[in-house]
Parts: structure tokens; C-alpha cells; sequence
């Protein structure tokens, strides 16, 4: 993954896979095993900033719906999957894959230009 942005409680990472354009990864920068395990101040916080990232994916790239994905048992650190959908897209109407057989890899060039998308969308919205 590479790393976006530091929030509020978290960071943004964008997934190197990007058959999901904007795919990213929204991780608490605690460690903890289980949401339901943290502050009610601090389930706050980060369910902002998990809004947040997925409002700018949403408007960066005009995604027909965002798909969540919170999964850990393999990484067991409270981290949210913000994965834009089109509907003409890759798996319209299921579950998003967690890794695509596709793979799609992106240029060093294409990473930027989707991270500035997803920064300038998050400038944006802390503006407002």
C-alpha cells in the first residue's frame, strides 16, 4: 500500500491492486484487534474519517456506490476497505473481490495522479 494521508485517528493508504479505481485502505493508527474494543470518542473519530475518505473516493472518481470492507483475520488491526464500484464494472452486484485475479498494477506516474484525486477531494471536504 502506499500512504496517503494522516487523519484525525487514522491513515489513508491507496491499495496497490486497483482493478476498484481509488481503492484504499483506511487504517486506525492505534493498535487495536476489534472496533468494538475502542473509546466511544475514538469509534467516532474514525468512523469520520472512514466517511470522509469514502466521500472524497466517491466524488474523485464518480463511483455508482462505495463497497466497505472490514476484514482481520489475517491482519488483525481495525482497518476499513473504501472500494469505489462503477456499475458497468468489475463485479457490479457482488461482494468486491479482496484480491482480484486480474492485479491490476499501476505505473508509479498512475499511483500519483490517483493519490492527488484522493487528496484533493480530502482538502476539499475538511474545507467545508
Amino acid at each position: 500500500m502506499i500512504e496517503i494521508e494522516r487523519l484525525r485517528v487514522s491513515t489513508v493508504f491507496l491499495f496497490r491492486e486497483q482493478t476498484y479505481k481509488g481503492r484504499c485502505v483506511v487504517a486506525l493508527n492505534e493498535h487495536h484487534r476489534e472496533f468494538f474494543h475502542l473509546s466511544q470518542e475514538m469509534q467516532d473519530a474514525y468512523m469520520r474519517d472512514v466517511a470522509q475518505v469514502a466521500r472524497a473516493v466517491e466524488q474523485a472518481f464518480s463511483a455508482d456506490k462505495i463497497n466497505y470492507g472490514a476484514f482481520g483475520d489475517t491482519m488483525p488491526h481495525i482497518h476499513f476497505h473504501i472500494v469505489p464500484k462503477q456499475k458497468d464494472g468489475p463485479e457490479w452486484g457482488k461482494m468486491f473481490e479482496m484480491n482480484p485475479s486480474a492485479n491490476k498494477q499501476l505505473t508509479e506516474a498512475e499511483y500519483q495522479d490517483i493519490i492527488e484525486q484522493i487528496k484533493s477531494h480530502l482538502l476539499d471536504l475538511q474545507r467545508e
